[in-house]
Formats: structure tokens, C-alpha cells, sequence
């Protein structure tokens, strides 16, 4: 891929598939949480790639076993599970769209999906987890909030989220515009 972001996106492969990655060496204590920032204006080629990275990874690192969760799919699958999806969408038809984010702010707050993102990702079945759809799960569900709570269900296992907006290792920036609370756990995947 070409440009500024291709050059990024092509570092991805060979070093997820490394063993110092794989087993977190260089980073001390720290968790294995690492974001791959990128402008938003660049979500469907990030989309593509990731499919395409998918896809390679097994053919690069035989045996090697990774799980990726679309946290948009996996809100929409939460609430469906707890028969609230009809009434959400029945809500915004009817209400708007602050009048669900009020009512679903429960029922997604972060601290309460963190069981659940671990049953669906099952860390210790996998050799990493990558996780996108950032964007499309705000403001209903915030990704520093997210990360913090998943810390003590990953175990040991590499967490890689696809982030459409600027992470500079002290704070996240949703779209580049919109500054979350500092968040200073994760690393940067390609600078």
C-alpha cells in the first residue's frame, strides 16, 4: 500500500507476528494492550486491510490463533442477549438518539462488558485479539473505558485495537477531534 498510512499498515504483519510481540517481551510489566491509530478518513481502507490481514496471518505464522472482535457487532450481540436491542431501537425510533444513549448507559457501561468481551474473545484460546469498530460503537460506548476494564481479563494475551483517530500514548482522540480521559496503558502498534 502507498501513502502514509499504507507504509503503517504494511508494518502490521511482520510484527504481530513476531515473537517478541507474541510474547511481550520489551515490555516490561505492562499489559499487552496496543493501538493501530489512523485517520478516520481512512476507515474503509483500514476495513479492507484488516480482512486481508485476517486472512494472512495464519499463512505467515502457522498455528497462530487470533480472534477479532467487531466491537459494533459485539454491542449489537450484547444487547441482543439481554432482549434489549428491539426496545433500543424502538427507543431512538421514538425518543432520539440522547434518550437511548441515557437508557443503554447502563446496561453498556464498560465495567459491565468486560465478562462478556472475554467470553466472546476467550484471551487464553488465543494468541492475540484484534478488535475494531471504535467509531461506530461511540458515544455509546467509549474506548478508554473499554480498555481500562478489559485489563484484568486479558491475561497475557496481546489486545490490538484499530482506532480511527490519534492516540499519542497519553490520550485517545476519537476522529482525531473528540479527547477521551488519558489512557496511558497501551502501546503504539507502528509509529
Amino acid at each position: 500500500m502507498s501513502g502514509a498510512v499504507g507504509e503503517r499498515l504494511n508494518k502490521i504483519l511482520p510484527r504481530i507476528i513476531s515473537d517478541e510481540f507474541l510474547s511481550g517481551s520489551g515490555i516490561g510489566n505492562e499489559i499487552a494492550f496496543y493501538i493501530f491509530d489512523y485517520p478516520p478518513e481512512d476507515e474503509l481502507r483500514v476495513r479492507d486491510f484488516l480482512r486481508t490481514l485476517l486472512h494472512h496471518i495464519p499463512m505467515q505464522r502457522h498455528g497462530m490463533r487470533v480472534k477479532h472482535i467487531d466491537l459494533f457487532d459485539f454491542m449489537l450481540e450484547h444487547l441482543r442477549g439481554r432482549n434489549l436491542l428491539d426496545k433500543a431501537i424502538e427507543l431512538q425510533r421514538t425518543k432520539g438518539d440522547q434518550a437511548l444513549k441515557k437508557a443503554l448507559s447502563g446496561p453498556l457501561h464498560e465495567s459491565k462488558l468486560s465478562a462478556p468481551f472475554a467470553e466472546a474473545a476467550q484471551p487464553e484460546q488465543h494468541d492475540l485479539i484484534i478488535a475494531s469498530g471504535a467509531g461506530l460503537v461511540w458515544p455509546l460506548l467509549r474506548t478508554h473505558s473499554l480498555l481500562n476494564n478489559l485489563q484484568p481479563v486479558m491475561g497475557n494475551t496481546p489486545l490490538l485495537l484499530f482506532y480511527p483517530g490519534r492516540y499519542d500514548g497519553q490520550s485517545l482522540r476519537l476522529f482525531g477531534k473528540l479527547k477521551n480521559n488519558n489512557y496511558y496503558r497501551a502501546f503504539k502498534l507502528v509509529p
